[in-house]
């Protein structure tokens, strides 16, 4: 069953002619006990939809359902203010009460509801174990690190058991090594309690971690949806393709094409790659491959350019190494990327492209 329905959902600021259309016929779904991410780059407008099934946003037309109660219907003129939607907000700045305490600011929305006291302490003492924070109740929030902010402003969002709780960039406020851990946690979190979620993030790695099912959205309209392994292994248009993963994009001239595959010309030589989308009808084309994807050769190898080695950089586990051609350095000439165990030697290498991962748009 679902418990989010969001159908052809459209959203403008202003009105008139000076409207600029935000959603463009959004349509979603979230099923029971599924995590969905709300991925894109900064202006797609995947904070909006979240913004706008909580009630914090009037569309303009389209409806919005959750469980079995319309919230919104642009063609009745419908709309359940925010208060009544019943639903868990988790802000990205947690806006929590700076002059309460951890169990203060958890038992507010219980307090709102007029609950009586000794439930209202029940619940309170239940979901702060659950997250890990019964010994800190009695703190204020500027006492607690960000992670333990973090997982008081989730739990606030949880006391009253709502059918689905609504994330906006969530672990945006943590430092990287925090962050890590956090997504660890809030994924586990929802696993062990059966939440229904709907996560905004612009990390794409973030949404592969923690979600079912990612939303990719692009001007307003859903590029692709799908399993995050999905969205990774197999995107259908060039726009999934270089937001999902760390890339090399390679200008390419189309030799010859068939159903399937295309044989290319890029820069350091001429192979063949799987047509992916609409595929690559012109004479021009993006190639588009994984920087894990490419394989170093000092050899020459079956699907593989020459091009020398520019530089390295050390990552930790590996040294991420960057090929470019120096007799054309200018804005269009193509970088290579690929990852290596060793630091490389200066000199030329063959850079092998499965024709599998190599992507042709």
């Amino acid at each position: 069953m679902s418990e989010l329905s969001v159908n052809n959902l459209h959203l403008d600021y202003g009105s008139g002619a000076s409207a600029n259309p935000i959603l463009k016929g959004v349509s979603m779904e979230l099923q029971r006990g599924e995590v969905v991410a709300l991925l894109g780059p900064s202006g797609s407008g995947k904070t909006t939809l979240l913004r706008a099934v909580a009630g914090l946003e009037s569309p303009k037309s389209g409806s919005i359902q959750i469980g079995e109660r319309i919230m919104f219907d642009g063609a009745r003129k419908l709309e359940i203010p925010a208060e009544e939607r019943n639903l868990g907000l988790v802000f990205q700045s947690y806006a929590l009460w700076p002059h309460k305490t951890v169990f203060d600011n958890v038992a507010y929305g219980l307090k709102l509801r007029k609950m009586n006291g000794s439930d209202i302490a029940e619940r309170v003492k239940t979901v702060l174990g659950q997250l890990g924070l019964g010994h800190l109740g009695d703190r204020f929030p500027h006492q607690l690190s960000g992670g333990q902010q973090q997982r008081v402003a989730i739990a606030r969002a949880l006391v009253y058991n709502p059918p689905v709780i609504l994330l906006d960039e969530p672990l945006s406020n943590l430092d990287a090594k925090l962050r890590e851990e956090a997504r660890a946690f809030l994924r586990e979190l929802i696993v062990r309690l059966g939440l229904s979620a709907l996560m905004v993030t612009h990390d794409q790695a973030e949404a592969m971690a923690i979600s079912d099912r990612i939303l990719l959205l692009n001007n307003g309209k859903i590029e692709q949806q799908g399993t995050p392994q999905r969205m990774y292994e197999t995107p259908d248009t060039l726009f999934t393709a270089e937001f999902m993963g760390s890339n090399n994009r390679l200008p390419a001239k189309v030799l010859h094409c068939d159903d399937s595959h295309a044989l290319l010309q890029v820069e350091g030589g001429n192979v063949t790659a799987t047509l992916r989308g609409s595929g690559a009808g012109g004479k021009d084309a993006v190639a588009i491959i994984r920087v894990e994807q490419v394989n170093i050769s000092d050899a020459p190898v079956e699907n593989s350019i020459k091009l020398p080695l520019a530089t390295c950089m050390y990552l930790g586990d590996r040294w991420e190494c960057v090929f470019r051609n120096t007799a054309d350095s200018g804005a269009d000439s193509s970088v290579l990327r690929a990852y290596a165990r060793q630091r490389l030697a200066p000199g030329e290498y063959w850079l092998q492209l499965p024709k599998d991962a190599l992507w042709a748009f």
